[in-house]
Order: structure tokens, then C-alpha cells, then sequence
């Protein structure tokens, strides 16, 4: 019998990629986490991803979350958390074990687990410790699920402040003088440990900035002008991180700059000033985060200034094995050497972080900014490459 005049059923139309924004976390950056997460939320294409809000709580536990990104800001000087925007208080989603399977499960006590359909690319907007350090990638590299950003390696030096100007140094990358106080340091001989900073600050002077050797958001980050304040600092930094990292007062400006991934390798944004901040001390939390203090996009430098800091900033991401997004802080000295103060392989995705707003001014929008970042994964394989 002839098909050709009954009725064709319709083809489906192709299955939009499904993208996991995951935000919050057990880190103390996990309200900031949030609000980053809330940008990137209203930022991508509806009409081209499918989104799934993944939470993780303070506590460890993933949960499904309002797709909300209005709820998702600071208020009143308070960053959200998670578990105001958790469907369940007791309700966990559960990422696949099988490379070969990418259905995200969510499991609730007493129920029959729901299948929340393939995830194809997850986009981790988490800062800090079990998140942004490697610990998260590992675990999407064991599911076989691509996702935004740096590998395992890259994330992990990264985060950590000292094995990042190791990497950078070993590479011919300038860095400012620096000391660490490793935890076994500090329980073995308080006084031997404290000693070597006063030595360091002996021999670069003070002020100095203790800070916690894998932390970000400039939290826990003290500058200290004399030794009347050292061990205050010490106990700051310390309360994040039992490992810290000392560092001397390098005078100039402070200059960041992006670099994204693009089809054919990774390229640079006109670079960002964050001038001095007259009601903190420096470039603190609340100053980049509650007060909001603006930033000068694009940093009046010069065109030859401008195609160093843009070239260095390439190759710190390119010396740390980066992918997808890197911003690079910079401080231009008085003589005017550039120094690279750090990178961050997962920097704010908030309104007024600089990272949007240097690719913004290079003429890459928000939106499309977010598009390449996850056009960036899905490209890429998960594994070895």
C-alpha cells in the first residue's frame, strides 16, 4: 500500500540546549555567587537555552530554586542566600554518575525521584572554595557534562593565591613580593610564623595585606599599617582560610582586564581603572559589592600601555592553562612596570562587575558576552584536551 498520500506527522523541532546556572555554595562568597547568578539568569537567550536554577546551600545540599533573579540582588546591604529561593527544605538534585547519561535527577524524601530531563552545559557561577578551586569541575568532569570556565587545574591555581604567582612567575610573569603562612606553620610555631612576616615586612615596609590564600571578593583581606594590627589580621584572614598569604603595598593604579575565549583563541577587553576609594581603605567588599564604587572603563592609558596590559593579560591566561573567561588584576607601578596582582577564572557576573563592563565597552554586550561563554563549552569535550 502506498504511504504517499497519508498524512506526514511533523518533524519535532530540535531540543534547545539545556543549560544548569549553578550559584551559592559553601563559600563565604555565596550571596555574591547569587547575585552574579541572578545577571546571568536574566541575561540568556530564552528563545535559543533552556535554563535549570541549581542551588547549592551553605550547606552542601543541591537544590532546585525559583527562577526568580529578581529575588537574587542585594538588599538593604544584604546579599541573598540560597535557601530563600530552595523549592524544598529537604529536596536534593542529583547530577549523573554515567558520562553517558546527563539526566539531572531531583530526589525528595518520601518520593518517587523526578527526572529533570539532559542537561548539556552547565554554567557554574560560584566563587571561592568548592566551586571555583577545581572541586565542582572535577565532579562535571566525572559526569561527562561540559561546563563554563576552567579545567580542574586551572580553577584550582586559580583560587590559590600562592601556587598562581608561582605558575605566573615560572612563565617570566612579573609579581609583587609575597609571603605565605601555611597552616602546619602557624600550629607548629605561632611565633616563628609571625616572625617571618614582621621579617618580610622588615625588608618591604609597611603597610601590608594579609588575606586568605584561597579566597575572593576581597574578603578577609586586611591592610595593615603597622605591627599593632598584624595579629587581628592574621585571625581575619584565618577565619576563611587557615592558609594566608601576605603581601607588600605596591604603589601605582590598579588596572584589570577581560579576556575571553573566542573561536579562534582567547583575546583581550580594552582594560578598566578602579581608582582609589576615598571612604575605604582600599578596594575592599563592601566598596566593589554594597557601595558600588564605579570603576573607569575604558583606564585612561596609553594606546602602547593599553597593548601591554592587554598581552600580558593573554598570556597570564594562557600561562595557567584558562579556559573560556579570565579577568587579570594588574597594578601599573610608579615607574610604570605592570605587575600582575592575580587572575580570576570565575570573576562577578554582577550589574557593576568590571568583567561585563570591560567587554561591554569592547563591543561585546552582556547577553552575547553570556552566548560566547556557553558557546565556548559546548564546543569544548570534557577529558583530557
Amino acid at each position: 500500500m502506498s504511504t504517499e498520500n497519508l498524512p506526514q506527522s511533523p518533524e519535532q523541532p530540535p531540543r534547545k540546549p539545556r543549560v544548569a546556572v549553578v550559584f551559592g555554595g559553601r563559600s563565604s562568597e555565596h550571596g555574591i555567587s547569587m547575585v552574579t547568578a541572578g545577571a546571568v539568569l536574566r541575561a540568556v537567550d530564552r528563545t535559543k537555552y533552556d535554563v535549570l536554577p541549581i542551588g547549592i546551600t551553605r550547606e552542601g545540599r543541591w537544590v532546585l530554586t525559583a527562577d526568580d533573579p529578581e529575588r537574587m540582588t542585594i538588599s538593604e546591604r544584604r546579599t541573598p542566600d540560597v535557601a530563600e529561593l530552595a523549592e524544598s527544605s529537604e529536596g536534593g538534585v542529583i547530577l549523573p554518575l554515567d558520562p553517558a547519561d546527563r539526566e539531572v535527577v531531583y530526589s525528595e524524601p518520601g518520593s518517587v525521584p523526578k527526572a529533570l530531563g539532559e542537561v548539556d552545559v552547565v554554567f557554574p557561577m560560584l566563587h571561592g572554595p568548592y566551586g571555583e578551586d577545581g572541586t565542582l569541575q572535577g565532579l562535571l568532569e566525572l559526569s561527562g557534562v561540559p561546563y563554563v570556565g576552567s579545567g580542574v587545574l586551572a580553577s584550582a591555581v586559580g583560587q590559590d593565591k600562592e601556587y598562581m604567582k608561582r605558575v605566573l612567575t615560572s612563565f617570566g610573569l612579573p609579581v609583587g613580593p609575597y609571603v605565605v603562612i601555611r597552616p602546619r606553620e602557624w600550629e607548629q610555631d605561632e611565633s616563628a610564623a609571625r616572625k617571618k612576616i614582621i621579617d618580610f615586612a622588615g625588608e618591604h615596609g609597611w603597610p601590608l595585606f594579609v588575606k586568605p590564600a584561597r579566597a575572593g571578593s576581597s574578603i578577609g583581606i586586611t591592610k595593615v599599617e603597622d605591627l599593632s594590627g598584624l595579629d587581628e589580621a592574621i585571625a581575619a584572614a584565618q577565619h576563611h582560610d587557615p592558609k594566608i598569604l601576605v603581601e607588600a603595598l605596591l604603589r601605582g593604579r590598579e588596572i584589570e582586564c577581560g579576556v575571553l575565549e573566542f573561536e579562534d583563541g582567547p583575546r583581550a577587553s580594552v582594560p578598566a581603572e578602579i581608582p582609589p576609594v576615598q571612604s575605604h581603605a582600599y578596594y575592599d567588599f563592601e566598596a566593589k559589592y554594597i557601595d558600588s564604587t564605579p570603576g573607569i572603563v575604558p583606564a585612561p592609558l596609553t594606546p602602547e600601555q593599553t597593548a601591554e596590559i592587554r598581552r600580558l593579560a593573554v598570556e597570564a591566561f594562557e600561562a595557567a592553562s584558562c579556559e573560556g573567561l579570565v579577568r587579570a588584576d594588574f597594578f601599573l607601578t610608579e615607574d610604570g612596570e605592570f605587575v600582575i596582582n592575580e587572575i580570576n577564572t570565575m570573576p562577578g557576573f554582577t550589574p557593576i562587575s568590571m568583567y561585563p563592563k570591560m567587554w561591554e565597552a569592547t563591543g561585546v554586550p552582556y547577553p552575547e558576552l553570556v552566548d560566547r561563554l556557553i558557546q565556548a563549552a559546548l564546543r569544548r569535550s570534557t577529558g583530557l584536551r
